[in-house]
């Protein structure tokens, strides 16, 4: 690990993004450009005093799952989030196939996107980033272990998973999904982590088998999608999905149309915000 060159890496990386530029108010005159160190920190998900001793170089060796969250948070592209690696002493990410690093462009994008909910996803399922309002819609799932990130396996596997969608719409909603990553294999016949969701999938679940050997295939496009919400109710919203240049990273937007009854249950939402319900029925709950 080297600590100096990392520490400036850290504070120059910090140095060429505006609050903007992450979807922060600019608030009062800064004395220093760029972002502080507590905002840093809070994009990560660390602690200001741990972000603050990397910086100043006496951290202890971040972890991979660190140095990824990092990356993030400094909006850091492919190459610069290797380099980030290789200075803390660790091995960069070499499947770059799943797309698990955020593209730069999608993340401009989601932070400019406040009133609305969008998240990040891989096109095999996996919730790389969401902002508040997501959150607030389906959840927080910054904290769960990465395979309880991933949206095809807690439809299949996790009990409670689908109590957010209408009994009337899981159906179409699971086909879809299966769908959905049989046109992932097909692509990308070769990716272990592919191969190792759809087996993994295919001995916990008999309903994802038996779709499975239906052999339906379907690239996830915009659609409409109704949520049950437990605080706002049944919110019936647009979801548009933006492809990645690679295409295996999708920004979902999700809208209501103005003048509905969902339009003004999404407002309201945005006031409820992230609170906790304390309810094994709290949108925290879902995925």
């Amino acid at each position: 690990m080297d600590r100096t060159e990392l520490a400036d890496f850290l504070r120059r990386s910090r140095a060429r993004l505006a609050p903007g530029d992450v979807g922060l108010a600019e608030g009062p005159r800064r004395r220093t450009p760029g972002l502080r160190r507590e905002e840093v920190a809070h994009l990560a998900g660390m602690s200001t005093d741990y972000y603050t001793r990397l910086e100043q170089g006496r951290g202890p060796r971040p972890s991979r799952q660190m140095l990824s969250a990092l990356a993030r948070g400094l909006r850091l592209t492919e190459d610069e989030r290797d380099h980030l690696f290789l200075l803390a002493g660790e091995e960069p990410p070499r499947d770059r196939r799943a797309g698990g690093h955020i593209r730069p462009g999608l993340l401009l994008v989601l932070d400019r996107l406040d009133d609305t909910p969008a998240q990040v996803v891989s096109d095999c399922g996996d919730v790389l980033a969401q902002n508040a309002m997501a959150k607030a819609l389906t959840g927080d799932v910054s904290s769960r272990p990465a395979a309880q990130r991933n949206i095809v396996r807690r439809w299949f596997i996790e009990p409670g998973a689908r109590a957010l969608f209408p009994p009337e719409d899981h159906d179409e909603l699971g086909r879809s999904q299966v769908a959905n990553l049989r046109s992932v294999l097909a692509a990308r016949p070769d990716d272990a982590r592919v191969t190792g969701l759809v087996l993994e999938l295919r001995a916990a679940s008999e309903e994802f088998a038996a779709l499975w050997d239906e052999h339906e295939v379907a690239v996830r496009r915009s659609a409409v999608k109704r949520f049950r919400h437990p605080v706002v109710g049944l919110l019936e919203l647009d979801c548009e999905v933006l492809l990645s240049s690679e295409h295996d990273q999708r920004l979902i937007i999700y809208t209501a149309r103005p003048g509905s009854e969902s339009y003004e249950r999404l407002r309201l939402l945005r006031v409820v915000g992230l609170q906790d319900l304390g309810s094994p029925a709290s949108a925290q709950e879902h995925f």
